[in-house]
């Protein structure tokens, strides 16, 4: 399924990646580093806005530069490497109690980055941060936990409610740390500003304004040897094609954001000059299964016959990723996962004669739909012009309302009645606890199918894997037949870098920039 980065403005409501193990770019991993580079590091990652200069991790608009580069996880596990986990703030972990009991060993030795000594009690304290303030666990770990606390000097023990391997993702990845030290102090951490953060990552916020913050290395960093950059700018885009423009006339020696043309308009401009992406992410549309027309099963099958999928993609995304499946893994990158009888009609036939029958059996011919669209992603306002004239020859009229990305997830996010949104992928059962539960905190869809709640629920016991997944597998039937997500494409994430950048490698999901931990780049 899919984890939420909202492209450009955002960041994952829902997971966050803790962007440990660093990003980009196979091949690329430094061997050797010949001392610090006192050249910084310039970036260039459009974000569609100015820096608010607030660097909560638990708040949406913040959390993509403040985790990984600040704040840092229990563990990373990279789901592109089948979930494989490296130890990061704890060095090790262990299920107990029939898999309702996973203890941690917090790693000793490691320092805020105000010098003040890290410990067991700012996990313990973290965790129970976000029970105390509910907005703040954009994961819904509490969902499923019901206690955290230390045992001695350096084990925190979570107790859940009921089984629940498949949520290791979340609480050892998806949840940031905190030092209790400081926030113990915050009158409100869902509200006030975090002006000067502490964390335990690779740098330090030095200075921020609305055009570019300015990171440099962290000299309490546990990682001995690295953060060996000594600056770092994250100039503010409003625009990819002026983003663009920084990263191709050398400004930037590393980006990540849609590049069009990427072998011609970057790597053909200077000898060295490499990029890398995997398809990682989804662009949706969503309608709102609690108002008509689109409540209808009918009505939205009709207007997934009425998408061309191989045209959207190429007119959204140059055509860089196949055409998307309504089960929504993306593929090829994580094919192994899906079920083969829900991905059958990958691409789901566009048939513009079948979308007419159905709407007619449905009572619907004269079929009228506003479809809200932003600037989310690249290509997504493209791509929903496409689909809008393509949805047309099935008799489907289709008005386009487009908003500014802050109106999109503002006060009317989750009420739209018909949006298209962009998903980054994570792993299917963290991604369903997020939105397709009625208790998931991204429901944008409103999905509340009793048999697929069931399921989920059966396979959090599950402790097999085997059986874990022939359960996912039903799920995904649910996904394809029923579900509320309509699926066009899977966009790649492109991070374009230079000759000069070393240290660069796969981050866990191909996420932009790996969240902006430089912690193990280096320049020569």
């Amino acid at each position: 399924m899919r984890y939420k980065l909202r492209a450009g403005l955002v960041g994952t409501v829902l997971a966050l990646v803790a962007a440990t193990c660093v990003v980009v770019a196979p091949g690329l991993v430094g061997t050797s580093v010949a001392g610090a580079s006192q050249v910084p590091l310039n970036l260039a990652n459009e974000q569609g806005m100015l820096w608010p200069c607030t660097f909560n991790p638990f708040n949406p608009s913040s959390s993509p530069y403040s985790v990984g580069v600040t704040y840092e996880t229990l563990d990373f596990i990279n789901s592109l490497q089948n979930g494989k986990v490296t130890p990061w703030l704890a060095t090790n972990y262990a299920w107990s109690n029939g898999d309702r009991t996973l203890t941690f060993t917090i790693r000793s030795g490691v320092k805020w980055s105000d010098g003040v000594p890290f410990s067991a009690a700012d996990v313990a304290y973290t965790f129970n941060l976000l029970k105390k303030y509910p907005a703040l666990d954009t994961n819904a770990v509490w969902s499923v936990l019901s206690s955290v606390h230390q045992v001695g000097a350096t084990k925190v023990v979570f107790d859940f409610k009921a089984p629940a391997v498949p949520y290791f993702y979340y609480v050892a990845d998806q949840v940031p740390i905190v030092p209790q030290h400081i926030w113990s102090k915050i009158a409100n951490p869902v509200t006030d500003p975090i002006s000067n953060p502490i964390g335990t990552g690779g740098y330090l916020m030095s200075k921020c304004t609305p055009q570019n913050i300015q990171w440099t290395a962290n000299p309490h960093y546990w990682q001995k040897g690295k953060a060996q950059v000594k600056t770092v700018n994250m100039p503010a885009f409003l625009t990819n094609n002026t983003c663009n423009e920084y990263l191709a006339t050398g400004q930037s020696q590393w980006g990540a954001q849609f590049i069009p043309n990427i072998k011609s308009y970057y790597v053909a401009k200077k000898p060295g000059n490499s990029y890398w992406f995997p398809p990682v992410a989804n662009v949706s549309l969503f309608p709102n299964l609690k108002s008509a027309p689109l409540n209808s099963l009918a009505v939205r099958q009709a207007i997934s016959y009425a998408i061309d999928r191989p045209r959207v993609s190429k007119i959204g995304e140059y055509g860089y990723e196949p055409p998307a499946s309504q089960v929504g893994i993306v593929a090829p990158t994580f094919k192994s996962w899906v079920n083969p009888a829900a991905s059958k009609a990958v691409g789901a036939s566009y048939n513009p004669t079948k979308a007419k029958a159905l709407l007619k059996a449905a009572g619907r011919e004269d079929l009228s739909v506003t479809l809200v669209t932003a600037a989310v992603a690249q290509g997504t306002i493209s791509a929903a012009q496409v689909f809008a004239q393509q949805a047309a020859a099935a008799g489907v009229k289709v008005g386009l309302d487009e908003v500014n990305v802050t109106e999109f997830y503002g006060t009317n996010y989750l009420k739209w009645p018909f949006a298209q949104d962009y998903w980054y992928y994570a792993l299917y059962l963290p991604q369903v606890s997020d939105a397709t539960l009625p208790t998931s905190p991204f429901n944008e869809c409103h999905f509340d199918d009793p048999r697929y709640n069931q399921l989920y629920a059966e396979a959090l016991r599950t402790v097999d894997r085997q059986k874990r997944t022939d359960i996912v597998h039903e799920m995904q039937l649910i996904d394809y037949d029923q579900g509320g997500y309509i699926i066009p494409y899977f966009p790649p994430v492109i991070d374009g870098y230079a000759s000069d950048v070393h240290g660069l490698r796969p981050s866990k999901v191909g996420v932009s920039l790996g969240n902006y931990d430089f912690s193990r780049v280096w320049k020569s």
